[in-house]
């Protein structure tokens, strides 16, 4: 992998991670939902998710998952699902506010489980690498799949920086707002609503 293929990647990588997408989108519901720790364990669970997805995309199973039609539609619509179901649960919880629970350790332990399910449910982030990597592989520079890794890495690594630094940010807003009883028992709708959005773009997006 050449230094200006990598900062290249990168490049385009840090662009591509700054997009509204589901997995900024869901990062910034639960910072301001709860706090910038919260965002931050969901980053370390979406980013483990990766890994998974780009040892798929250097194997070639992403391009059989794609190939298959029926395999693709019933991640996508399980995601969608999980997506939904987080909302219900965001909309059921409206009435009291938001509070952290008291065992703070096991909370963000579910969050980052959370962040692995949805990211391994987002059929289309295979589909991302798949269609990314080979417009920066050098297929005379050695093995294609570990260049993949490679790649992967340099993704993995910018994504879970950008997914940090918008936690910490998105954190201080729902600490603000928080400030604010009236609108700290609306912060479950926000959320709710936030994974609805990101439930329906994942079902209905283009493939």
């Amino acid at each position: 992998m050449e230094v200006v293929s990598a900062l290249s990647f990168l490049g385009a990588a840090v662009v591509l991670t700054l997009m509204p997408g589901p997995d900024n989108l869901f990062v910034l519901g639960q910072s301001i939902a709860q706090n910038k720790l919260a965002g931050i364990a969901t980053a370390f669970g979406l980013c483990t998710g990766l890994l998974v997805h780009i040892a798929a995309a250097a194997a070639g199973i992403s391009a059989l998952v794609y190939q298959s039609a029926a395999a693709f539609m019933i991640v996508k619509y399980a995601g969608a699902a999980y997506l939904l179901y987080l909302a219900y649960q965001s909309f059921r919880a409206r009435g009291g506010g938001f509070e952290l629970k008291t065992d703070r350790m096991l909370d963000y332990r579910t969050l980052y489980r959370r962040g692995i399910i949805m990211n391994l449910l987002n059929p289309k982030v295979s589909l991302f690498f798949l269609a990314l990597f080979p417009q920066f592989i050098d297929y005379g520079a050695g093995s294609v799949s570990g260049q993949m890794l490679g790649y992967g890495f340099i993704f993995l690594i910018q994504a879970l920086i950008i997914f940090s630094l918008i936690s910490v940010f998105a954190g201080e807003v729902g600490r603000f707002l928080r400030k604010s009883p009236a609108i700290s028992r609306k912060l479950n709708v926000v959320q709710g609503a936030l994974f609805t959005l990101i439930g329906l773009s994942i079902a209905f997006g283009e493939k």
